[in-house]
């Protein structure tokens, strides 16, 4: 049990600091060539930042740990809303941005429910569907291009999911780049092994379904970024883009994480996870009705969204079995 429990530690912390690492070279190799800002946030940020998630579900999907895989994305979309931005929303009123609110947060909404009925349609996200999730994922990525370049989207703080302007480097040399990608992209395949293999070792150990482990503990593991970012920023009065930067992550999970995996190999879908999915849903709904009217996130809201994955916790538990 020690073992296990050291392993899944010592693989999220990998995860997290490789992806770190990833980012921090790609994005200084793109600079040095000369590819502006914008597409690094757009491209290599976005989508080295989601690595986490992505090498956790892959890696788990490979071993046909299927429970963890969309446990982990499902579960991390679900932890993002209530835990996450309820936090954030206790310590500070969170504003939301109008493009988030009208376009992003339904998008998101969208995207939810189809991974729902793809997962219902037979019970497993296949090729084609995977298909679907990435060219949503490209037309996604095209539409923030070009809202940041109409100036309509203020540049994100560096959180995970979501497009962020990359600091300008002065003097890093490309071999210093080369070893950080290298390196950070060992740490993140190495970190997932790992981290899966602690996590399905723990399930066996209590008897838990491989599905709470990945709603849970993995999931709660690979949105560290986000919480520890979320919280820093409201604690120093910045957290005035928090809810896009969440909204942009659910979007990342579920398009770029899940729609990889389902381009490596088929993901079972069981059918318990139908329930999970209308929670995230639920989630993502309950954001909508708590910022359409004033336009941002509140306190009371905030309790909600806390009370309320207490209430999941306890259901994921068995406690109203």
């Amino acid at each position: 049990m020690l073992i296990n429990l050291l392993l899944l530690i010592a693989g999220i912390v990998l995860l997290v600091k490789g992806a770190d690492w990833f980012v921090e070279g790609a994005s200084g190799i793109a600079q040095r060539l000369g590819i502006p800002e914008l597409v690094i946030g757009l491209t290599i940020v976005a989508m080295g930042t989601s690595m986490p998630e992505a090498a956790v579900s892959i890696a788990a999907a490979l071993k046909g740990n299927a429970g963890i895989s969309i446990g982990n994305v499902v579960g991390s979309n679900i932890i993002n809303i209530l835990i996450i931005l309820g936090i954030t929303a206790i310590i500070t009123r969170v504003a939301i941005q109008k493009s988030t609110l009208l376009i992003e947060l339904p998008f998101m909404l969208l995207i939810s429910a189809a991974l729902l009925l793809f997962g219902l349609s037979g019970n497993a996200l296949t090729f084609s569907e995977g298909i679907v999730f990435w060219v949503l994922f490209i037309l996604y990525l095209t539409y923030l291009f070009f809202l940041t370049k109409r100036g309509e989207h203020p540049e994100p703080s560096p959180m995970k999911g979501e497009p962020a302007a990359m600091p300008q480097r002065k003097g890093g040399s490309m071999i210093k780049y080369l070893i950080l990608i290298t390196v950070g992209g060992a740490m993140v395949v190495f970190g997932s092994d790992i981290a899966v293999e602690g996590a399905t070792g723990i399930a066996r150990v209590f008897g838990m379904s491989e599905r709470f482990i990945g709603l849970t503990i993995v999931a709660l593991g690979t949105s560290l970024p986000e919480l520890v970012t979320s919280v820093t920023a409201a604690r120093k009065g910045n957290a005035g883009i928090a809810i896009g930067n969440i909204v942009g992550s659910n979007i990342f999970n579920i398009l770029f994480v899940l729609g990889t995996t389902a381009l490596i190999c088929d993901v079972p879908f069981q059918p318990v996870f139908r329930i999970d999915c209308l929670i995230a849903i639920g989630a993502g709904v309950l954001l909508w009705l708590g910022t359409i009217k004033r336009k941002e996130l509140r306190r009371p809201c905030g309790c909600i969204m806390l009370a309320g994955y207490v209430v999941y916790f306890c259901y994921l538990t068995g406690m109203f079995a």
